[in-house]
């Protein structure tokens, strides 16, 4: 075989190597607002995330984690084994709804999600971390505590912050499914809408300006 064929071999047996390592992996962790419940998989806000991205490149790979019902200390429990099995570039952890809305410590809240971003940045992936409210009927100094949590967390931890999921959905009834908590899918893209501005920085030029 000539040099210049071994050369076009070696380019080639390299090139596959060379795309996988290009590959920039989203762990989406979080609960049921992320785990599509009450609504098919392919109309949730992952889902939409996933083909917003895959039209701009072919780059990027959604991984949704996301359990119905989870907690801050079943997330905490759950992670180190997702975070090996994944290896993620970048992680939105959107968690601590359920712990509000059953009346948990705010400290205790606030301590697992910080030991959560602690340990995916540990891991090497960025942090997005998605902040919530709950209804006034528990308290206003519970109810603020709780919102402000989110933002505490993201100060002591310096990760980016979407200050509340459900702000153009949680007022309107309509956007809302029976049980008087969970988003419909007709809410799901406005969801995305309210992420977006704060993940896209954080995939900078990875992210195609078309």
């Amino acid at each position: 075989m000539s040099l210049l064929g071994s050369r076009l071999l070696l380019l080639f047996a390299i090139a596959p190597a060379a795309a996988v390592a290009q590959q920039y992996s989203i762990l989406v962790y979080g609960d049921s607002l992320s785990a599509a419940y009450g609504m098919q998989p392919e109309q949730g806000w992952v889902a939409l995330l996933e083909e917003r991205l895959a039209s701009r490149a072919d780059h990027f790979k959604v991984i949704n984690a996301s359990v119905s019902g989870e907690t801050t200390d079943g997330g905490l429990r759950r992670l180190p084994e997702t975070l090996e099995r994944v290896k993620p570039d970048l992680v939105i952890l959107e968690l601590g709804g359920n712990d509000g809305l059953r009346g948990f410590p705010l400290s205790v809240i606030r301590d697992n999600l910080r030991a959560m971003v602690h340990a995916a940045k540990e891991a090497g992936a960025e942090v997005l971390l998605v902040g919530m409210r709950i209804p006034p009927n528990y308290g206003t100094r519970y109810a603020e505590g709780f919102h402000q949590l989110y933002q505490e967390v993201a100060d002591q931890e310096k990760v980016a912050l979407v200050p509340f999921f459900l702000e153009q959905v949680a007022l309107d009834p309509e956007l809302i499914q029976n049980d008087q908590i969970h988003p419909t899918a007709a809410a799901q893209p406005l969801m995305l809408e309210t992420l977006w501005p704060h993940l896209a920085p954080l995939l900078g030029q990875k992210l195609p300006a078309n």
